[in-house]
């Protein structure tokens, strides 16, 4: 077969998630493999390939705009389209038209083959390409990040909580986990190439290593045979010289039981910084999103977390205005932000995902009540945020510098500490990339605190 992507125009678009903006960039290093050139995605490109998403409607629709506006860029291009929403909605893509090949999930690491055989039959029907199995890991191989101080991980793929709401395990599958050996080649890789921080990033993280459980083992997600699969992995990486800092993605509540959190602890590269996932502070709401902890297990967690670590970072997710949920059962969750103290939360107000058990419950709330209970939320946050940030104040802390601009003359640099709280001080570009010592202040520069030298 000829080598047909040779010196072509390739453009890329990742929506959605950490894990498709990993494959994707996965996807791009299969082309320039053939010796394509990766172009910007508002350029005229020969090639575009939009990795699509389909956690809510919103991001269906998203994902159909991307793809008309590549045909728009350039109407004689090949439109590739893979990921979530194609996994899941190909019959819908195929019957609109104005796509030439619809990828779906798990077969990703063959994109660029495809391509080069469709231009090589000389076709002009749209081909399907799914995957027969969506329980085996890819392992799509990464060997360039394109940040100078900051890599993410995928350790796994797929999800087997079923959440009521969610369309994630349906279009991604049940979980598979990445071998071990190849997550830690990567990053020692990445360490070799000057990288101090990688994130380790997934569907579920916490189901890491739990494949082969039955249903039932698989709902305790904390052992396996008496091992705890995440931390083996973490204690590995912890390992590898010149590595400074390890990030955990979203955790699921359930996993930080008192033996997690204390091996966790005596590992001094992983962040205190944990995204342990909510959705709802009520545990009615809970129940009807079919998530499978209470408020009070939640609670048991975030205080483990700080009662083995200083000043943690405890973030979240919360959705506003699920389906039923009462005046009432929003001041509850309300309640039980402001007795958590999150250091900083995402709020998205519910969207109806066609296809969940979600989508046909009664009680579909307007609009204008989800956003109205998702500003009172926001502002909430803000307090909480701003409290723990400032609570740093007078002590150094390690900040990793990622980035150098200049203001009024002064030359300044951003980083973050280990807990992601992002610091501004006076520096030069020559710093990106090292770790500097600050003392942190009560004063905000935009919406960073401002440090000193």
């Amino acid at each position: 077969m000829n080598n047909n992507l040779l010196n072509k125009k390739v453009a890329f678009l990742s929506l959605g998630c950490k894990v498709n903006s990993y494959e994707t960039e996965a996807i791009k290093e299969q082309f320039t493999g053939y010796g394509s050139i990766v172009v910007d995605f508002e350029d005229v490109a020969d090639i575009y390939v939009v990795n699509t998403c389909t956690v809510t409607n919103i991001a269906d629709r998203k994902s159909r705009q991307m793809l008309h506006k590549a045909r728009n860029h350039n109407p004689s291009a090949l439109i590739v389209a893979t990921g979530c929403y194609v996994q899941e909605s190909h019959e819908k893509l195929l019957e609109e038209g104005g796509v030439n090949l619809l990828i779906g999930n798990r077969i990703k690491g063959r994109i660029a083959e495809y391509v080069n055989s469709y231009i090589d039959d000389n076709s002009s029907d749209t081909i399907v390409k799914m995957a027969e199995d969506l329980n085996e890991y890819e392992n799509l191989l990464h060997v360039n990040n394109y940040e100078r101080t900051r890599a993410d991980i995928k350790i796994q793929d797929g999800c087997n909580q079923f959440c009521s709401y969610c369309i994630i395990p349906y279009a991604r599958g049940r979980i598979s986990s990445r071998h071990e050996g190849d997550i830690i080649n990567e990053v020692e890789g990445l360490v070799k190439r000057g990288y101090k921080e990688v994130v380790l990033t997934g569907i579920h993280i916490s189901s890491y290593g739990f494949d082969d459980l039955s249903a039932g083992e698989k709902q305790s997600l904390q052992t396996v045979s008496g091992r705890i699969p995440l931390i083996e992995l973490l204690e590995k990486l912890s390992l590898i010289e010149g590595l400074l800092r390890i990030r955990l993605g979203s955790l699921e509540p359930r996993i930080v039981t008192e033996e997690f959190v204390a091996r966790l602890s005596e590992l001094n590269k992983v962040c205190p910084h944990f995204h342990l996932s909510l959705q709802s502070g009520c545990d009615t709401v809970l129940l009807r999103m079919n998530r499978k902890y209470n408020t009070s297990q939640y609670k048991e967690a975030v205080e483990l977390l700080r009662r083995y670590y200083y000043k943690p970072s405890v973030t979240t997710d919360v959705i506003t205005g699920f389906p039923g949920e009462t005046e009432k059962e929003f001041n509850i969750t309300c309640d039980f932000c402001r007795s958590i103290a999150f250091s900083d939360m995402h709020i998205f107000p519910y969207s109806k995902r066609e296809g969940t058990k979600a989508a046909a419950m009664d009680g579909q709330l307007d609009n204008k009540t989800k956003q109205s209970r998702g500003k009172k939320l926001s502002n909430l946050m803000e307090i909480y945020k701003n409290v723990y940030e400032e609570g740093f104040e007078s002590e150094l802390k390690d900040i990793l510098i990622e980035e150098c601009f200049e203001k009024d003359g002064k030359t300044y640099v951003t980083g973050h500490t280990t807990e992601y709280v992002k610091v501004v001080c006076e520096g030069n570009v020559e710093e990106i990339n090292s770790l500097v010592t600050v003392t942190m202040s009560k004063e905000r520069f935009g919406k960073c605190i401002l440090g000193f030298r």
